[in-house]
């Protein structure tokens, strides 16, 4: 072969190799050209396929049905257009942009910031909303909240390093000409943003920083916080799809504007950052005449199922429902037992029987069952009933999360106490949640850890009452 051939084969797979980088970059930005994937195509295919995060506001599943306000809308808007909705989750908002980009989904359901450079690659549709950074503070009979930044000059304040609400308080304190005194809590620290507005609400500290929509939701938790004092200037925000998706946006942009969408969000806004999401006061019941309740003798029935002490059994149903047979949460949760409605339709129970003790007590206790068998390689009785507990308040996707979580970080998987129930806590941290052992995301574990501990103390002031009656 003479040395010009072989220039030239040199020079032919180097234009080759060029070729594909070019053309692999430019399908990474874009869809392939022909794809074009807009409303009239949804609507042919009959779904739609919506991109979010994990998080206590947007996507999440609880007792592993999916929940999140920002689902709820985009689900309202699939159901009014006859579209199957698929969700995706990606683990940042870049992530998210380019997803869309490269066609893995039709529409980002989360709030984008306006920003111009971004206007050049995607259409902002949908409800445009008004975000801002607040103060959180504590407040109560005597205290009245700050009205003013200027008052927060001398006030401890408390954030976490690295943070939007971190730099935003610098800002501003140099805006004030300094006295804001900012109180760093490490980067590496495992306090979340949600840890910080508890501790504000039990007093542990005094005032942090949150965004409005997470303050808000917390608000419905906590009545002694103040959220309302905004420390930024507000920005808009909305979803976005592809810039080659016009008619999608129109479709959004009408059904946010029309009366299906104007109800749905009112209800949907009404639901997560106004209904009050206080668990019911939980202090131990007063025994009336050797009676824990009006269903003792179905908690004994049922209980036998579980091979369980039947207060257990009561000691759970008074942590739902306080006894009351008609309540329903906030989530959907109703009666005795707090059966959601996708559990009671897969025991093929209709809702309008859940009022009905028997039934309500009947299924709680075959779902806490199938809940109790997943967990085969625990042995221990005590460890056994608690991960059956924890399951039943979170479910069980959750927990088996937590139980990979604690092998993966060297820590015991068929142990509740300071093993698996050290990870349900974290498992509100994006570093978590977002772990590859992790199959179900965001969880605020809190509550599931509360949920536990509460009905195993209600369960023993249970038998201190009644020692004799089993």
């Amino acid at each position: 072969m003479s040395t010009n051939d072989r220039l030239y084969i040199c020079h032919s797979w180097v234009m080759f190799v060029l070729f594909i980088l070019l053309t692999s970059c430019y399908t990474k930005n874009k869809p392939m050209e022909g794809d074009v994937v807009d409303f009239p195509q949804l609507k042919e295919k009959g779904e739609i396929t919506a991109v979010t995060l994990y998080s206590s506001t947007s996507y999440f599943l609880y007792r592993m049905e999916p929940m999140g306000y920002e689902y709820e809308l985009i689900q309202d808007f699939a159901t009014a257009n006859d579209l199957k909705l698929n969700v995706v989750v990606a683990e940042s908002q870049e992530q998210m942009i380019e997803m869309l980009q490269v066609g893995k989904a039709d529409v980002v359901a989360y709030p984008i910031v306006f920003k111009r450079e971004l206007m050049q690659q995607a259409l902002y549709c949908g409800r445009e909303e008004l975000s801002s950074q607040v103060l959180v503070q504590h407040i109560g009979p005597g205290v009245k909240p700050l009205t003013d930044v200027t008052q927060l000059l001398g006030k401890e304040v408390y954030v976490k390093q690295n943070t939007p609400y971190y730099e935003r308080l610098k800002n501003l304190d140099v805006e004030l000409g300094g006295g804001i005194l900012i109180r760093e809590i490490d980067k590496d620290s495992l306090t979340t943003e949600d840890d910080l507005v508890e501790m504000v609400s039990t007093g542990a500290i005094t005032y942090t920083i949150s965004d409005d929509k997470v303050a808000r939701l917390n608000k419905t938790y906590y009545w002694n916080i103040d959220v309302s004092l905004q420390i930024s200037f507000q920005q808009r925000s909305s979803w976005i799809v592809r810039k080659s998706s016009p008619q999608l946006a129109e479709a959004i942009n009408k059904w946010a504007s029309d009366n299906v969408g104007e109800r749905s969000y009112k209800a949907t806004s009404k639901r997560y950052f106004e209904m009050s999401k206080k668990v019911l006061e939980l202090s131990l019941p007063a025994i009336k005449d050797g009676h824990i309740s009006p269903y003792d003798e179905l908690f004994r029935k049922y209980a036998k199922k579980l091979n369980w002490d039947w207060m257990l059994l009561a000691s759970v149903s008074y942590q739902e429902s306080h006894f009351i047979h008609t309540v329903v949460s906030w989530a959907g949760a109703q009666g005795l037992m707090g059966i959601m409605p996708r559990t009671a339709a897969t025991l093929k129970i209709p809702m309008n029987e859940l009022e009905d003790p028997d039934v309500n007590i009947r299924a709680g206790t075959e779902v806490m069952r199938i809940f109790r068998d997943g967990f085969k390689d625990v042995t221990d009785t005590i460890q056994l009933i608690k991960l059956t507990l924890a399951s039943y308040n979170a479910g069980i996707g959750h927990i088996q999360d937590a139980q990979r979580l604690a092998e993966k970080y060297g820590k015991s998987p068929v142990i509740w106490d300071d093993n698996v129930a050290e990870f349900i806590l974290l498992k509100r941290e994006p570093v978590y949640y977002n772990d590859s052992v992790c199959k179900f995301g965001y969880l605020r574990g809190s509550e599931t850890y509360s949920y536990v501990r509460e009905i195993i103390g209600r369960y023993e002031y249970y038998k201190q009452q009644l020692p004799i009656k089993k």
